[in-house]
């Protein structure tokens, strides 16, 4: 199966092109730089629909992941034309080489597509961003379900083991601190349903492994503060959460608004797919592990 992964150089790309490469398919891992050490790395900025329209000729792809996206949320409420242009005009031009390819898409979308004032939110609850970011991923699903077969996977802020595409996710950057005895602020009144990329991955890879078709909520199973869960970390890798000082999200003046709870409910997930969304405390341990390997 040729599987076509864009944002390949990404914290969760990354892992599924290592992954899907172990259970044997054929992987192109796209992104702006060409970098990936997975597959076959190709160029691939998706708001250019010639590059885009070139790849799907070329590789005709039987699969297609798209997790290129714009995700910095500051960013995006600053730089709002470019945000539109990679993540609503990339996915349609990804869409449209799609349809004309007669690939299979998974698109990865975020839970920032809901307000927060709710949480713990099933597939079929109302989406309303609180800000840009989420406004053009709310966009892109509504782009790609245009689609007659489709999925679309809803993650919720992910981490791993590795660095990614220059960034130090939430995990990595905590442990990291807290082994140089350095203090850190968390807030205290935002929730999440963290998400382990390798999770993430096997969940992925078994929905294109099945060509399963709709909206799932792809993410960790436990409805978590950013202060519970960073003291999970501390606790899971013996380090000092004394060193975690709680604050409010007042504390921080962040140009876009962030939800209070957007954590997702994975019922549907659990029902329907044989890999899990992991518990927490399960997804740490494999943490452990993955970062033991380095």
């Amino acid at each position: 199966m040729k599987l076509l992964i864009t944002g390949a150089n990404g914290l969760f790309g990354s892992k599924l092109a290592q992954m899907a490469l172990e259970r044997g398919f054929e992987v192109y891992s796209s992104d702006l730089e060409a970098q990936s050490n997975y597959g076959t790395p190709l160029r691939l900025d998706v708001s250019n629909k010639a590059q885009v329209d070139d790849v799907f000729r070329r590789i005709k792809p039987d699969v297609v992941v798209h997790a290129a996206s714009l995700t910095d949320v500051d960013k995006c409420e600053f730089h709002k034309g470019f945000a539109w242009k990679v993540n609503v005009d990339g996915t349609l031009y990804i869409r449209e080489a799609i349809e004309r390819e007669e690939a299979f898409l998974i698109y990865l979308s975020t839970d920032y597509v809901f307000s927060g004032e709710k949480g713990f939110y099933v597939e079929s609850d109302a989406a309303d961003p609180q800000n840009y970011y989420g406004l053009t991923k709310l966009i892109a699903e509504e782009i790609v379900q245009t689609l007659p077969e489709f999925f679309i996977a809803r993650p919720s802020v992910i981490y791993g083991a590795i660095p990614a595409a220059g960034k130090v996710n939430f995990a990595l950057w905590l442990i990291e601190t807290l082994r140089r005895g350095e203090r850190v602020k968390i807030v205290k009144d935002q929730w999440n349903t963290p998400t382990l990329n390798t999770n993430l991955a096997e969940m992925i890879l078994e929905v294109a492994e099945r060509r399963l078709t709709g909206l799932y909520h792809l993410c960790g199973a436990t409805r978590i503060s950013r202060l519970e869960f960073a003291k999970a970390i501390a606790d899971a890798f013996n380090l000092d959460k004394g060193l975690i000082d709680k604050v409010s999200s007042s504390h921080f003046s962040w140009p876009a608004k962030r939800p209070v709870d957007s954590s997702l409910d994975t019922s549907l997930t659990q029902r329907v797919l044989k890999s899990k969304p992991l518990p927490l405390e399960a997804a740490l341990a494999q943490l452990r592990v993955e970062l033991a390997q380095i």
